[in-house]
């Protein structure tokens, strides 16, 4: 109870029901999210089950709606279908509320942009996102990034390049001339280290993710690591660029029907973000809330270990823009404006 009372108290003349006015507004930010968030990044559960409430629009993003003062706002990234993450960050809504004594609500973001953009505005507070956006978002002054998550023992992860069992696809050369789906353009793993890795294979990328001009293969965004591998399975694309986490079986083994063209380890896994528009004393304690979490808040909202509804995270450590200096200098070496979504 003393960190509740501590929080409020920060309100000041403000009073709790204005205590988090202007970090609500209606940008939504990483509308969906990638992150690099993952199962093994993302996952979240919704705090109402009204459509208006439990996902934010590209229209309420864009017109600066005001959500509910006095709400703690936390936007989950796309890398995941919207009901799974829900179901997963339930316990960390309801966590954070009574930690924090403030009613948090969770929404789905349409894409990473989005999220970026809501945590800039200020009108959400919190935000899972992925390695690229989060480094974007920092360099636009709209993101600060204040933890790093571990899931399956590692706080690293790792990209791929996907396509079907059954494909004569056999090395990364042979993608010239190809379909991709990506996951989303600020996507870690699901759009900046498969072109990465296309590029090192000679394959030229031209101005992607900003624009497929001059790139020797035909680029699709499917808006979520899910749906990218969903147009590989459907034959709508030849290989999906996108992070490994989705390729693999409720045994952490590669799905049946499944291949790897090339894959790329050692990417930091996703972060926590939070508003710059947040009062430090609150950032903080958001911070500080997450990082003593209770084992229960990653158990998913069955209340139970090691079912479907797990967060695919187990643990948070401090993290800074520093922790993802390799995600920045893959994009310097691809020769990308880190802050192409400035303008």
């Amino acid at each position: 109870m003393s960190k509740r009372r501590e929080f409020l108290k920060s309100a000041g003349a403000v009073g709790t029901v204005g205590l988090l006015a202007g970090c609500l507004g209606g940008d939504e930010g990483d509308g969906t999210t990638d992150g690099e968030s993952s199962p093994s990044e993302s996952g979240g559960s919704g705090g109402t089950t009204d459509e208006s409430t439990s996902a934010m629009t590209e229209e309420q993003t864009e017109g600066g709606e005001m959500y509910i003062d006095g709400t703690l706002n936390f936007i989950m990234s796309p890398s995941e279908p919207q009901e799974q993450m829900m179901n997963q960050y339930a316990p960390v809504r309801d966590y954070l509320s009574e930690e924090i004594g403030v009613e948090t609500e969770l929404r789905y973001g349409n894409n990473y942009s989005a999220v970026m953009s809501a945590l800039g505005s200020g009108t959400a507070d919190v935000a899972e996102m992925g390695p690229f956006a989060a480094a974007l978002g920092v360099r636009a002054e709209n993101v600060n990034i204040v933890l790093q998550r571990k899931g399956y023992g590692s706080y690293t992860y790792v990209s791929t390049l996907t396509t079907t069992a059954d494909s004569d696809i056999e090395s990364t050369e042979d993608l010239s001339g190809k379909t991709i789906a990506f996951a989303d353009r600020l996507s870690a793993s699901g759009a900046l280290f498969p072109l990465f890795m296309l590029s090192q294979a000679g394959v030229e990328i031209g101005e992607l993710p900003q624009s497929d001009v001059g790139a020797d293969f035909t680029a699709q965004f499917a808006g979520g690591h899910d749906q990218a591998l969903a147009a590989v399975e459907n034959g709508q694309a030849d290989v999906a660029g996108v992070g490994q986490f989705i390729t693999l079986n409720d045994n952490r083994e590669l799905s049946e029907g499944l291949k790897y063209v090339e894959t790329y380890e050692g990417i930091p896994r996703a972060p926590i973000c939070v508003s710059p528009e947040l009062p430090q004393d609150q950032q903080d304690a958001v911070t500080q809330a997450l990082l003593d979490a209770p084992e229960s808040m990653y158990q998913g909202a069955d209340g139970e270990a090691d079912t479907d509804d797990d967060l695919w995270f187990s643990a948070v450590r401090e993290a800074s823009q520093e922790t993802y200096q390799p995600v920045i200098d893959v994009a310097n070496d691809l020769g990308i404006d880190i802050g192409f979504l400035e303008g």
